[in-house]
């Protein structure tokens, strides 16, 4: 019998901007050594961190999507995921089709991709403009997963081809397990958050990008309070914080919920 391990998990607010790829990698390292300085074994960051949220039909460049693929090698190398899980979140251009993406890596390698199922299209969000919800092909599982090819730089840098792309969670060799939902996933009837805790997920990385309105933050404990009450289980969110070049402003307000506390 194993005893049970203890872990350490940061999430944090960015102030990220639109397009900056320079800044924006600058605010990633920091909240990645504040989190290693802390003990800190995993990383939430905040929905498409690496390029900003507010992108708009920069979304709809092929470039924006390069550099962020830039960004992420630049993080790598710098040695952001040295000895520290990472969840980042950034756009990926898979199969010709667009997905919001959270991707995972550690000790410069990327261990999985996992894309979008639910657009935000309310009130200031129009994200079905730019990206597609991603959903499960027909005939791929955990045994056959599907595979997005990485750019080859990532080939020459770090020795790696290939990762797999869809909605898996991670099981570490100390039997923790680890998933993901992004922002409006959390708002809709049937949340990721609930297939993932009758798989045995323990923790689940929220990134949003999430804009300030007048009680949005009482709504949104109360989502994930209730969501760790019924499963159980650590739920951490990350959000943005303050502008990134248009008129929304993100509120922030980071914060790790466990077992409805």
């Amino acid at each position: 019998m194993t005893a049970s391990s203890l872990v350490t998990l940061a999430t944090c607010n960015l102030n990220q901007w639109a397009l900056d790829f320079d800044g924006n990698v600058q605010r990633i390292l920091e909240s990645c050594r504040q989190a290693k300085q802390r003990g800190a074994s995993y990383r939430l960051g905040p929905e498409l961190e690496i390029c900003g949220y507010g992108c708009e039909d920069h979304f709809l460049e092929n470039d924006t999507f390069d550099h962020c693929w830039e960004s992420l090698a630049q993080l790598l190398e710098e040695g952001a995921t040295d000895g520290l899980m990472c969840d980042f979140g950034m756009p990926v251009l898979h199969a010709g089709v667009r997905y919001n993406c959270r991707v995972i890596c550690n000790n410069r390698k990327v261990l999985q991709i996992r894309p979008k199922t639910a657009m935000a299209d309310n009130g200031n969000y129009r994200e079905g403009r730019y990206f597609t919800a991603y959903s499960t092909p027909a005939g791929s599982s955990a045994n056959f997963p599907e595979k997005h090819l990485l750019p080859t730089t990532f080939f020459d840098q770090f020795g790696q081809r290939d990762v797999p792309f869809g909605l898996y969670h991670l099981h570490c060799a100390d039997g923790t397990t680890i998933g993901c939902e992004s922002c409006e996933e959390l708002w809709t009837p049937h949340a990721s958050h609930i297939d993932l805790a009758l798989r045995g997920v323990e923790i689940i990385g929220n990134g949003s990008g999430s804009h300030h309105e007048l009680r949005k933050l009482s709504t949104r404990m109360e989502l994930m309070i209730s969501a760790t009450r019924k499963c159980g289980g650590v739920y951490l969110y990350s959000n943005q914080r303050g502008c990134d070049g248009g008129r929304t402003y993100y509120d922030g307000s980071a914060m790790i919920v466990v077992n409805g506390r």
